[in-house]
């Protein structure tokens, strides 16, 4: 007999309440690259029984945050840095293709998503965020949100999906100081081009910001996953 449906209601809403802790443990490193466990050791976190462990992290192993190994639990994806080169080179194509499109656009300052863009990025020093990891996020949801702006739903899907996942790697930056005013500049001149109609200067600025943002990884990871093990 199939369960009920308040039933399968609860046990979704809780599947999805772990899956979004089970999330923020990972960006948050305090479950750590590399790191095995079982669904027994989840559950005991979280809890909850290991049924919807079991169902986020299936979402979790499809998203590519997670390994199962056959017998031995599970294990958090470790820092494997040709595969973010690879996202990262994805999510420059993509966000190339958004920029030379919002550059085609008679009036681009007009568009909504580009005005709220200026308000955050577009401004005066003393205005700048100065908590690292909030800065991280919103950096991301700039990318985001010029790719949501050119108006192509499943570019701007694969483009979260691939953002997300450098989400892990960006955030050991966050664990450090960095360069905060580098950042709103580098934001806001590619938004200024944009707004220009500038698409060949535009494009040039992203690529090198994000080869700048590659290069920070390469440099931090070995340093910074010595410290949080």
């Amino acid at each position: 007999m199939s369960k009920p449906l308040s039933e399968k209601k609860t046990s979704n809403n809780i599947s999805d309440l772990i899956y979004g802790l089970l999330k923020e443990d990972i960006f948050n490193f305090v479950l750590k690259p590399g790191q095995r466990f079982t669904e027994t050791d989840l559950s005991e976190r979280y809890e909850a029984s290991r049924t919807p462990i079991r169902q986020a992290l299936y979402r979790l192993e499809q998203e590519g945050f997670v390994h199962v190994h056959f017998r031995s639990g599970w294990e958090i994806r470790p820092l494997e840095f040709k595969y973010y080169q690879e996202l990262f080179d994805l999510r420059m194509i993509l966000e190339k293709e958004a920029v030379k499109r919002l550059c085609e656009l008679e009036h681009p300052e007009q568009l909504p998503a580009l005005i709220e863009l200026k308000k955050m990025w577009l401004i005066a020093p003393v205005d700048y965020l100065t908590d690292t990891k909030t800065l991280v996020l919103q950096s991301e949801d700039f990318h985001c949100a010029l790719v949501r702006a050119a108006g192509n739903q499943q570019i701007a899907k694969i483009h979260q999906e691939a953002s997300e996942k450098i989400r892990i790697v960006l955030s050991l930056g966050a664990m450090k100081e960095f360069d905060i005013a580098h950042a709103y500049q580098d934001h806001g001149a590619i938004l200024q081009c944009i707004l220009n109609k500038d698409a060949e200067q535009a494009i040039h600025l992203a690529e090198h910001h994000v080869l700048e943002s590659i290069h920070e990884v390469k440099n931090i990871t070995l340093q910074m996953i010595s410290a949080i093990h």
